[in-house]
């Protein structure tokens, strides 16, 4: 069983990695208890589970051969899907050398490292100002 940690925004994924037969679990506390879904119950939209499939694709692996235990918490499911793809790819990394150049080449070894900026006083937003009155 090999493990791995990616992180997006606020949102971390902790994938565990073992031979199997495809079947990829999501864990998530909701309200305090620990809720266990399919990868296609968990992330509804077509382009969050492309994007963690996306992977496989590049390194050209079957999906079927792992099994992945994936505990995902923070954020919302745009940045937790992402924190999901730099986890995978870090393991694929563990396994096998060959793979870092043709993952590092998309870019999917790269941690993303953008944040939600905070709200400064004075201010509406982090940047937005209120209007300026003359008079």
């Amino acid at each position: 069983m090999i493990y791995s940690i990616g992180r997006r925004k606020t949102s971390i994924a902790r994938i565990f990695l073992k031979k199997g037969t495809g079947n990829i679990y999501i864990f998530s506390k909701k309200k305090k208890k620990i809720v266990k879904k399919l990868l296609k119950e968990y992330f509804i939209n077509p382009l969050l589970i492309n994007n963690i499939e996306q992977v496989f694709k590049i390194i050209k692996t079957d999906i079927k051969k792992y099994d992945l235990l994936i505990r995902v918490n923070g954020g919302g499911i745009s940045g937790q899907s992402n924190a999901v793809k730099l986890a995978i790819s870090r393991i694929f990394c563990k396994i096998d050398e060959k793979n870092k150049f043709s993952l590092k080449e998309k870019g999917f070894l790269t941690r993303d490292y953008r944040k939600v900026e905070r709200k400064k006083f004075g201010r509406k937003k982090a940047r937005k100002k209120f209007q300026f009155s003359k008079r």
